[in-house]
């Protein structure tokens, strides 16, 4: 058995036990980039939405940014996952990409 078996079956086994001790309703889980949680959770409740969290989206991305540039993107991108609506999101983004497409094309 794989490390991605051996996660998948370690997940569905958390989301079933949840599930026997009353969860019913998950649509929204946050995890860090877990390959085998997503899998899990759609097998138990297909319909919920498995997403990965702010602080791990921007860690990875910001993995490719040169060390003395990091605090400065970072402070960038925080008006687009703070924003409080998709509307103010798009156009934070929007901002953020017409000040860094041409510099850090990635």
């Amino acid at each position: 058995m794989d490390a991605s078996t051996a996660g998948a079956k370690f997940w569905l086994g958390v989301f079933t036990e949840l599930r026997n001790r009353g969860l019913r309703d998950p649509l929204i889980v946050c995890c860090d980039g877990l390959t085998a949680l997503p899998e899990a959770i759609t097998r138990i409740r297909p319909e919920a939405m498995v997403q990965t969290c702010v602080v791990h989206l921007l860690r990875t991305s910001l993995r490719y940014v040169a060390s003395d540039q990091k605090k400065k993107l970072a402070a960038a991108l925080r008006p687009i996952y703070t924003a409080p609506s998709v509307t103010a999101a798009e156009a934070a983004f929007a901002e953020f990409r017409t000040l860094y497409e041409t510099k850090s094309p990635a």
